[in-house]
């Protein structure tokens, strides 16, 4: 049977995945009455809450006596590590572009990486059907965009798709009959080239592993596709680092094929299909499986350096131990150490004492789905304020600065400028106004980014779009201010009282409501001004035998501030933490006690 690799790259929420689905109904994959959750490719539970896709999958379908294996790739640049190495297995992909928003930040990102390997991509405007839809300008911004990427005669003559993913229909033209997506799988299998076949039937089996899967029943899953050679499950396999060592030899189990959602086993898996195996032990993601009689791993795509790093500690708060099951340094260690596996854009060191790990990223995003992640399994952790990471050349430091692309109403547009350039150190690259809106493409130290999310949601009222992508190293750019406002620390422990709280809603604003449990050196509200402020959220009222009328009424509170994970490891300062268990986000000094609060200030002066 013909075989095509494909790969769906695309901004988030362009529609890669909507997209995925409509291929899988038209092509025969799902039954006419089957039921099949929307998204169908998003399998993770935080994926289908947050509608993003996080980890690159694959699928497999047949059009015409051509089998096509299709990935679905994230769009966010915090999964890139996924990225690019799915890219390394395909041999074209299809780019998708939304034909009201143009080509955005993380199309240029993942464009750049598939354009430097010479795939030749396939151009589909999608969502052409929206009321705002240019479609003919969005096509005009892909061509400069892949100019832009140095990109090849070749490549510049891409052929273009009108298509809704939504409603199922794509064309060559834009007054097409909007029927289904024939052109799209017609055009896969003529413009993208069939893998490259091993010339003799007897060439060696070899395979680079791109994603790491783990299977309760089979165990370790290693996915790829096959360069070269046929395998057979019972064959000898052995393994080989990215320098050429060797780290195993080992019986394939099990060989699972891709066929429309699940994965199938197969007797016999040929050169160009992507398939997972199942029996090693060591081997990892960028490892070359092999042969016993090869010496020579397959080239691996490097990796992006981690930008950021945040310490994950042990939670010893007064309330640990309370929600979670899983509470000790070494049940978290190893869970850290499993992620770093099989997620090879994560870095996991050990800090002095043993007692937390520093786990070093790309970004917020990407940290703050690790330790949801974790809190659902049942981990308390207390995390630290992201750290960004600086490298040293040459005797100068220098440190990772992000282009951000900016979309918002008109009204906001001097605001965010103001802050962007102004405390956060950024240099303003390009602005265009367009029907009542302005795009703004900044680049900005990663440090200065740094909790700025929700400022910019506040500025711009919930309207702006900002989207961000490691840009380059650059000299240090000196002290960017942090959080302005100080906090009110809790100065007993117990549980809050209403009329305690009404009391002081006058000095700040509250992150706790009444009947919760508090302790000392736990962070309760913000401060109204710029030092902290130690407050006692349990003071009730003193009861005496005289009743004055009118002092009775009950209070009535301010509705108290609640932060995502995100936010509160964006809002908290280099002394504070925030402590995560499976049922609640508390911010929280380093130092519970006053007396080691004033000691430390002391010693880091």
């Amino acid at each position: 049977m013909d075989l095509r690799n494909i790969a769906i790259i695309a901004h988030v929420d362009h529609g890669k995945t909507t997209l995925v689905d409509e291929l899988l109904k038209q092509s025969g994959a799902f039954r006419e009455n089957q039921a099949v959750a929307e998204r169908a490719m998003d399998s993770n539970d935080l994926e289908r809450e947050r509608g993003i896709t996080i980890l690159a999958k694959a699928t497999s379908v047949e059009w015409n006596g051509t089998r096509i294996n299709i990935v679905d790739t994230p769009g966010h640049a915090d999964f890139g590590g996924e990225v690019e190495r799915i890219l390394s297995m395909v041999d074209g992909v299809v780019l998708l572009v939304d034909a009201a928003e143009g080509p955005m930040p993380q199309t240029k990102f993942v464009t750049s990486k598939a354009l430097a390997l010479g795939l030749r991509p396939i151009v589909v405007l999608n969502k052409v059907d929206k009321p705002d839809a240019e479609p003919d300008r969005a096509l005009d911004e892909v061509f400069d965009l892949f100019a832009a990427l140095d990109a090849t005669d070749e490549q510049l003559d891409f052929p273009t798709l009108y298509a809704s993913g939504r409603s199922g229909w794509a064309d060559d033209t834009l007054d097409g009959p909007r029927k289904d997506l024939s052109a799209l799988f017609d055009l896969i299998v003529s413009h993208v080239p069939a893998p490259r076949q091993a010339a003799q039937a007897g060439e060696p089996f070899r395979m680079l592993a791109t994603t790491l899967a783990a299977d309760p029943f089979i165990g370790r899953l290693l996915t790829g596709r096959i360069e070269s050679g046929s395998l057979k499950a019972g064959d000898t396999l052995k393994s080989l680092s990215r320098t050429g060592e060797k780290i195993e030899q080992f019986r394939v189990t099990k060989i699972l094929a891709f066929r429309g959602l699940s994965q199938q086993p197969i007797e016999v898996a040929q050169a160009g299909d992507i398939v997972s195996i199942a029996g090693m032990a060591k081997a990892t993601v960028a490892d070359t499986l092999c042969d016993p009689a090869i010496d020579v791993p397959l080239p691996a795509q490097p990796i992006d350096p981690p930008t950021i790093s945040v310490t994950f500690g042990i939670n010893d708060s007064p309330l640990a131990g309370r929600d979670g099951k899983k509470v000790q340094s070494r049940v978290i260690r190893d869970r850290l150490m499993k992620e770093a596996e099989s997620n090879v854009a994560i870095r996991v060191t050990d800090t002095p004492g043993g007692e937390a790990f520093e786990v070093a990223g790309r970004g917020e995003l990407q940290m703050g789905v690790l330790i949801e992640n974790m809190r659902r399994e049942g981990f308390e952790l207390s995390i630290s304020r992201p750290q960004v990471l600086f490298r040293e050349e040459d005797g100068q430091r220098l440190e990772p600065v992000e282009e951000v692309t900016i979309d918002v109403d008109d009204e906001y547009s001097g605001a965010v400028i103001e802050k962007l350039t102004g405390p956060r150190k950024g240099d303003l690259a390009e602005m265009k106004q367009q029907g009542g809106k302005t795009r703004i493409i900044a680049h900005i130290p990663s440090r200065g980014l740094i909790g700025y999310h929700g400022e910019f949601l506040t500025d711009t009222r919930g309207t702006g779009v900002l989207n961000r992508v490691f840009h380059d190293w650059a000299p240090h750019k000196g002290p960017i201010p942090g959080r302005r406002a100080g906090v009110l620390i809790s100065m007993e422990t117990g549980t809050s009282v209403a009329y305690a709280i009404f009391n002081l809603e006058d000095r700040g604003r509250f992150f706790i409501g009444a009947q919760e449990a508090v302790y000392q050196g736990m962070i309760i509200g913000e401060h109204s001004r710029d030092n902290d402020l130690e407050v006692n959220p349990l003071k009730g009222k003193k009861l005496t035998n005289v009743r004055a009328s009118g002092k009775d009424d009950a209070v009535t509170l301010t509705p108290p501030v609640r932060m995502s994970l995100e936010e509160a490891i964006a809002y908290i300062d280099d002394d504070e933490l925030v402590e995560v268990t499976p049922n609640a986000i508390r911010l929280r000094k380093r130092h519970l006690d006053p007396h080691e609060r004033k000691r430390a200030a002391r010693a880091a002066s």
